[in-house]
């Protein structure tokens, strides 16, 4: 309330010629802090938060805190957007050092949007929709940074609810398609099985990437539903390969909170015919940092009826080796940032040797992701990777495209050796 009185206040003296910036401020990486460290935590470092951020303002300008992890400034008395910048980059460099709360070190960061009266706006409301839309966009730009309103953000925020709308009627429209791409066993050159990548060919915009409409599904919960198709349909496809390969698929947060999870799993086995053994489900860590008791229960569902549970993008997250000891997974995924750097001296293949020793003792298959050369492929086979799998052994492919690439990828492998 105090927030919206102050900001009517300095909307009176735009009109009479003058400018103000609006900050909305969200902290990026705080939930993990909460869900790790605890609300107690959590709470300690909002205060010290918010006095960095009073810290980089003049006494005229107003600091909020919206609920949560949110915080809003209003900057008054401005002469230019560059003034505005300046602010914004300030509080994103004092919010970025790292933080010593009651012992526990917490890196964290800010994404900023700023909007400016009375170029992007005259009253509260329009100005905090586009403040929002910039701190948006600044987290899509990576975090840890800022980003001034700009019209253009505004239409790429109508075609996002365009898309989101053309989502709900694609499965309708049979636009979804399942490729798979060859999982690789390094040391026998066999095929262990197909990851199932999802794809859209939308009737009007052509191939849209899931990086762009998987934010959406997850957004608007359709993902449950579309996570259902994909569950039926990859069932349905492996169950006439070989016996011997494996689908595996991945599972969003949301799907794996669903109570309708587990006897989904069933249906689509027992429809198809797959063998449970034969199924992988690939989560990531974030999911159990969430901890909740619907995510733990279908998890332990899953195990006990023989479903291959894997951990994705692993050692991307806050505590991975926690999430070993908690649970036991079948396989973990390198994730392929280290891949790629495997050979710049970066230190990727000290991690990746202490992760494939890691999980081998504790009795865990190792797949490295984001394979695209041959000195990769030796490097991770010295390293005593068990599996891999990316473009060295080609792209995703429709199901139809299975039994060539089984003697593409022994072809490749036998070349390797």
């Amino acid at each position: 309330m105090l927030f919206r009185e102050s900001m009517e206040g300095a909307l009176a003296r735009v009109m009479q010629g003058e400018m103000l910036a609006l900050h909305c401020i969200d902290l990026d990486q705080f939930k993990g802090i909460n869900d790790v460290l605890g609300h107690a935590v959590g709470d300690t470092l909002l205060k010290e938060v918010a006095g960095r951020i009073r810290s980089c303002v003049k006494d005229t300008d107003l600091v909020a805190r919206f609920g949560g992890d949110e915080f809003a400034v209003v900057q008054v008395s401005l002469h230019s957007a560059k003034e505005a910048a300046s602010l914004a980059t300030r509080i994103v460099r004092e919010l970025s050092r790292p933080y010593d709360c009651d012992g526990h070190r917490s890196p964290i960061s800010a994404s900023i949007g700023v909007a400016i009266a009375p170029s992007d706006g005259g009253d509260t409301d329009t100005l905090l929709r586009k403040a929002d839309i910039a701190m948006y966009r600044a987290k899509a730009d990576g975090r840890r940074t800022f980003c001034l309103f700009m019209p253009e953000m505004d239409a790429e925020l109508q075609a996002r609810r365009l898309l989101t709308l053309d989502l709900d009627q694609a499965l309708k429209r049979h636009e979804f398609a399942l490729f798979y791409q060859p999982m690789v066993d390094v040391q026998s050159g066999q095929v262990t099985g197909f990851e199932a990548l999802l794809r859209w060919h939308h009737s009007e915009r052509g191939l849209i990437l899931p990086s762009d409409f998987i934010p959406l599904a997850e957004e608007s919960g359709l993902i449950v539903e579309l996570g259902e198709w994909i569950l039926r349909r990859a069932c349905s496809d492996a169950a006439s390969w070989p016996e011997e390969l494996s689908v595996a698929i991945n599972l969003s947060p949301l799907q794996l909170r669903s109570r309708g999870l587990v006897r989904t799993v069933v249906h689509a086995l027992a429809e198809s015919g797959l063998p449970v053994g034969r199924l992988e489900l690939e989560i990531t860590e974030s999911v159990l940092l969430q901890e909740e008791p619907e995510s733990r229960a279908n998890l332990a569902q899953l195990k006990n009826l023989g479903v291959a549970i894997a951990m994705d993008d692993f050692g991307t997250g806050y505590s991975s080796l926690s999430s070993l000891h908690r649970f036991s997974f079948d396989k973990i995924k390198i994730d392929r940032s280290f891949v790629s750097d495997l050979a710049d001296g970066s230190g990727a293949l000290a991690i990746v040797r202490a992760v494939t020793s890691l999980a081998s003792s504790l009795g865990m298959v190792v797949i490295a992701e984001g394979v695209e050369t041959a000195e990769q492929l030796t490097r991770l086979r010295a390293e005593g990777c068990h599996e891999v799998q990316g473009y060295l052994f080609g792209p995703p492919r429709p199901a139809g495209d299975v039994v060539d690439a089984l003697a593409r990828c022994r072809q490749l492998i036998a070349r390797a050796a």
